[in-house]
């Protein structure tokens, strides 16, 4: 009898194991805010070590196993510029989702590209994510984003196209960009007792407001810049932009706020009326020096911007970006801009390897 038990209880730990290494819901426990971020971190470094090619090889040039790895800081951050190298996914052989987000740029440039494997998980990180900071049931959704528009694998295309098909009131919708912001839509808003999120790109909303008459958005509405502060004409500072912002669509200043995200991350942190970010539970933001990117920096250190970010379980989580930012001890961050890409170390190794 008690060899029998002990040959249940075996199968029962051998399918445990099982389980929790391919762990078939992960979208589950990525956003279970009852457990810790840390564990669920390890979890995931260990799963895409076992089943990422492109991150295992990665790992091993540096020497790094599950093994080694016993804190966030000893994983090791993956450059954001290899998702144009080679395609980053965690078991590629069952992948069979036709949803492939590209990074912005003209024909003959080299453009990131993220294959995702489960698009219900961007679906969800999306709206608990945005859920975590304003409510949308208040909101209306409306989107400037000329130039983006036309490039059909933008991931920031998709996230708009989530949030205007979950609003009920038929309101939500883009913006052409030839057009002004007529009174009597507003008022439809301010009739459905509704609020403006108005997202775009910082330089479209810019170009938006040169080219027409400044309008006065609804009482609490938020206009919402995912960056991109360049335009063909010139750069300028968040700090100037945002007050332009504010004046052209008749918002106090506060209300203005920003995003943070991009193509080869599926969650996103929100700068509410100042320059620093927080992130959604699921995402991490560390700092690591630029000419040692393993050795993370400390709180305010002006460093290069690492994520962690476990939406991207099928794909890579652990990320070094080229954003240069500082860090604070409750996990907020800021952003100063991009870093010398010639600075960067890291994934030499890829060129030609798929």
């Amino acid at each position: 009898m008690q060899s029998c038990l002990a040959r249940i209880e075996n199968e029962v730990i051998a399918i445990f194991l099982t389980t929790n290494s391919t762990m078939q819901n992960w979208d589950s426990y990525i956003f279970d805010e009852t457990i810790h971020f840390e564990e669920k971190a390890l979890q995931v470094f260990q799963y895409q070590y076992e089943h990422n090619e492109v991150y295992h090889r990665f790992c091993e040039t540096l020497n790094v196993t599950p093994g080694t790895v016993s804190e966030l800081n000893h994983i090791p951050l993956y450059p954001v510029r290899g998702f144009k190298e080679v395609s980053i996914l965690t078991d590629k052989d069952d992948a069979d989702s036709d949803v492939t987000f590209k990074s912005s740029g003209t024909s003959d440039m080299r453009r990131s590209i993220h294959r995702i494997k489960d698009p219900e998980i961007y679906r969800k990180s999306i709206l608990k994510g945005i859920r975590n900071f304003y409510n949308l049931d208040e909101m209306v959704i409306w989107a400037c984003t000329p130039g983006y528009n036309e490039n059909r694998d933008s991931s920031l295309i998709w996230m708009l196209n989530t949030l205007i098909e979950q609003d009920e009131t038929g309101l939500s919708r883009y913006l052409p960009v030839d057009e002004q912001i007529q009174l009597d839509d507003v008022k439809k808003v301010q009739e459905k007792g509704k609020k403006i999120l108005l997202f775009g790109a910082a330089f479209g909303l810019m170009d938006y407001l040169e080219n027409h008459e400044s309008v006065r958005l609804p009482r609490g509405s938020i206009v919402m810049e995912t960056g991109g502060m360049k335009t063909h004409r010139r750069e300028m500072s968040r700090e100037y932009m945002h007050k332009k912002l504010a004046k052209g669509f008749g918002v106090d200043r506060l209300q203005v706020h920003s995003e943070y995200g991009m193509t080869e991350m599926l969650s996103q942190a929100y700068a509410q009326g100042g320059a620093w970010f927080t992130s959604v539970p699921w995402l991490r933001i560390i700092t690591k020096d630029p000419a040692h990117p393993r050795q993370s920096l400390d709180h305010y250190e002006e460093g290069l911007l690492g994520v962690i970010d476990l939406a991207n379980v099928h794909s890579c989580s652990f990320l070094l970006t080229g954003d240069k930012g500082q860090t604070r001890k409750d996990g907020k961050f800021q952003i100063f801009g991009r870093w010398n890409p010639d600075n960067l170390r890291g994934c030499n190794f890829l060129v030609d390897y798929e």
